[in-house]
């Protein structure tokens, strides 16, 4: 993956913050926006994207667009840095290879021990009953 060619693909757009912060948040942009055309980009294959957009369900727009923002900052140059650390996290994780478990044997230990307390869990129950006389 060649991040600056990612890089250079992404938009950014900035807008207003919300929150306190006074007469001057009115007038700054500092929140930063990122823009990311999942489907038109030219730096993942198309079983790289098939994963993205798999890993991205919840957070692709009907036209396959990410969007991400950050207004941690006062900075709008640091919001920015912020949410392309962000983005490129993000890839990594979607992009990220699972390991295959292999199915292990439940150990005859562990089998003993699960009876043992189930066992005793039916005693306890068993002695609240009220007592049979005959």
């Amino acid at each position: 993956m060649n991040i600056e060619r990612l890089k250079s693909e992404l938009n950014y757009k900035y807008v207003r913050s919300s929150g306190s912060g006074g007469q001057h948040v009115n007038k700054v942009s500092s929140k930063a926006e990122l823009y990311f055309d999942l489907f038109n980009s030219a730096v993942f294959q198309p079983d790289e994207k098939e994963k993205l957009s798999e890993f991205f369900q919840n957070r692709l727009t009907k036209e396959g667009i990410l969007i991400l923002a950050s207004d941690e900052s006062r900075s709008q140059f640091r919001n920015k840095a912020l949410v392309t650390q962000r983005f490129l996290e993000l890839i990594q994780e979607g992009l990220k290879e699972d390991n295959i478990r292999i199915p292990t044997r439940v150990p005859r230990s562990v089998k003993k021990k699960r009876l043992k307390n189930k066992r005793f869990n039916a005693e306890k129950k068993a002695n609240r009953k009220p007592p049979k006389i005959d």
